[in-house]
């Protein structure tokens, strides 16, 4: 028997598992989380996959909550791809960042202090920019003009 049979159970783990779903630290876990939810056929998990399908930044988190709802026998669909910036501001927020460190400094910090200070954005855009996302940010960081 798959969990996807177990009907009504939640999982012992689903407030863990929810947690990890509403995480804005870090995509990587909504991902996994939904991934994991999936597996189980019950109101609430559809209600944060649901939630996961709608308000999610990062689209593969959609899509990966797209489809678990799909298997699940819910009838949604895809929300198309959002344009634009993800984080309303985002070059305003960078551009503190970049005030903030002294003149001459490196990407690298600039990098590392975006980190700390703003994990939700940058966790944002590296799951939105993939790959790209250090050459969009090195991109973003040589163009802000500080003085």
């Amino acid at each position: 028997m798959s969990n996807v049979e177990l009907g009504n159970d939640l999982p012992t783990h689903y407030e863990q598992l929810k947690t990890a779903a509403n995480r804005t630290s870090s995509w990587r876990e909504r991902l996994e989380a939904v991934e994991q939810l999936g597996q189980w056929n019950h109101p609430k998990i559809i209600d944060v996959l649901k939630h996961r399908l709608n308000n999610d930044l990062v689209y593969s988190v959609q899509e990966a909550a797209f489809r678990k709802l799909q298997q699940l026998g819910e009838d949604v669909q895809l929300p198309p791809r959002k344009q634009g910036e993800p984080i309303h501001g985002v070059t305003k927020i960078l551009l503190r960042i970049k005030k903030s460190l002294p003149a001459g400094h490196s990407f690298e910090s600039f990098k590392e202090k975006l980190k700390k200070m703003r994990i939700d954005l940058y966790d944002t855009y590296e799951g939105v920019k993939g790959a790209e996302f250090d050459q969009w940010l090195e991109s973003k960081w040589a163009e802000l003009r500080t003085r």
